[in-house]
């Protein structure tokens, strides 16, 4: 399963070196953001507790970040983990959009050759692992995490937590949001709103598009990707349409909101009136292309992770300086936007073979120190996940115009409701996360685009949800 393209290794061996060389390391690390230089220090308290595990070895999971820099900075905080601690962790890159991502960790799981810790989006991925008894409880450590750090992210007491327990360590928000080219806007003399509903953004799509120019309004994808996943439920949940009842175990995915919305949807990738505002080649788009052609300067919107508004800013790419930042459109049954965000959080697998070491190692992750140079390589892709990290440095609170939106987000008072009686976050199903694994709706936009009537696509996706939930163990 290594040799799989999917996944990627990186090996450290920190036996040998002892605190006080760590020490001396960190001494050099001056104020770079550099993560090469920059030596987060671990605290006394977990070295103490690592004590007794010097000279053993873990492995570990990380999800791949967009921004390979931010994957090193990450690297490095490990790497001064072993160093200090005296042990050795082996950490592995994993592409979560790989498909098949779930089946494969299950299979190492069940098979007894599973890495101790990963860290995996929550409202993706959680509940899908628990539900296969792969996951054990670490409401213990995230109990001691509150009592140092306050309260963790509004959205992972509800992804992470089952049977009023924890089954991951909550480890960093991840901002989401929507993105225009205020400099198009100005041209054509249109002021930046915080809030839009999907109509107002079509239009105004249409509106800043100039193909001539290489201008192309609408910068998402109904292909298979995470990133079309995502914009076609929000859209559905913005129009009073969900895949599921709040409970997570009934599909009710088939409502006439949920028409109206794929029906909208649908209009704009087949309709000659918005041709113009579509990219060239976005029929077939992957979950990178909306970032490349983004940076690329050819989009006047997209929805994304901050990956893309973090690798412009690092990498001075001047679209930066030309980005509106809003959280999400609104429908015809909502007022304010449903947008949630979403959090890393720490798993630890069943069968590890050293938990005790893979849990002292993720509280060192969830620190401001460790997760400072992840951040400053990813800003608005990797945020804090608790209350009082982010007041922990300067950087969190005011290192760029979006930050303090994605704080309110990570603070909400959930769940956020439809005017129909939706309450979201539902609740964390492994049926309605294994629905978005298997690209149900993306597939769905695909038959309306190539023709067959949105009621009908509906319909068939709905019965597709309906296996899917049955195979999970949530009968319909």
């Amino acid at each position: 399963m290594d040799n799989n393209p999917a996944w990627s290794r990186r090996g450290f061996l920190g036996m040998g070196v002892g605190v006080l060389g760590a020490a001396g390391l960190a001494a050099c690390g001056g104020e770079s953001d550099s993560p090469s230089k920059v030596q987060a220090e671990v605290p006394q308290e977990l070295i103490d507790a690592a004590a007794a595990m010097k000279g053993s070895s873990m492995g570990m999971l990380s999800q791949k970040l967009y921004s390979t820099a931010a994957n090193d900075a990450l690297d490095s905080s490990i790497k001064k983990f072993a160093d200090t601690t005296g042990t050795k962790i082996e950490n592995s890159l994993v592409q979560a959009d790989a498909g098949d991502v779930v089946a494969k960790i299950d299979a190492e799981v069940k098979g007894g050759v599973a890495r101790d810790l990963a860290f995996m989006t929550d409202s993706r991925f959680v509940a899908q692992f628990q539900a296969l008894g792969d996951l054990e409880d670490v409401t213990d450590v995230v109990q001691a995490l509150t009592a140092k750090y306050g309260e963790p992210c509004a959205e992972a007491k509800n992804f992470c937590v089952f049977d009023g327990k924890w089954f991951a360590i909550p480890y960093h928000f991840i901002g989401i949001g929507s993105f225009l080219r205020k400099d198009w806007m100005k041209d054509k003399g249109i002021s930046p709103k915080d809030i839009y509903s999907w109509e107002e953004l079509r239009d105004l799509c249409l509106e800043i598009s100039d193909p001539a120019k290489r201008r192309f309004g609408w910068g998402m994808t109904v292909n298979r990707s995470g990133d079309g996943n995502g914009m076609i439920e929000a859209l559905i949940n913005a129009y009073g349409g969900s895949i599921a009842s709040n409970d997570g175990r009934k599909v009710t995915f088939n409502s006439p909101e949920t028409v109206q919305a794929v029906t909208f949807l649908g209009d704009i990738y087949t309709n000659p009136k918005y041709k113009p505002m579509l990219p060239p080649g976005v029929a077939s788009w992957t979950d990178t292309s909306n970032n490349e052609n983004w940076l690329a300067g050819v989009l006047g919107y997209t929805r994304n992770q901050f990956s893309v508004y973090a690798d412009s800013r690092t990498k001075k790419n001047p679209v930066h300086a030309n980005t509106h930042v809003f959280s999400d459109c609104i429908g015809p049954a909502t007022n304010n936007p449903l947008l949630l965000g979403q959090s890393q959080g720490f798993v630890v697998f069943k069968g590890a073979k050293n938990p005790a070491l893979a849990k002292l190692l993720a509280q060192y992750l969830v620190s401001a120190p460790a997760l400072l140079g992840v951040a400053k390589e990813a800003p608005g892709l990797v945020m804090p996940a608790w209350e009082k990290v982010w007041d922990a440095d300067p950087f969190f609170t005011s290192g760029d115009p979006a930050f303090p939106m994605l704080r309110k987000i990570t603070e909400l008072k959930l769940p956020l409701n439809t005017k129909n009686g939706l309450a979201f976050p539902q609740k964390a199903s492994a049926g309605q996360q294994a629905v978005g694994s298997a690209y149900v709706l993306t597939d769905m936009m695909q038959q309306v685009v190539q023709g067959t009537a949105p009621a009908q696509a509906v319909t068939t996706a709905h019965a597709k949800m309906v296996q899917i939930f049955n195979q999970q163990g949530l009968p319909q």
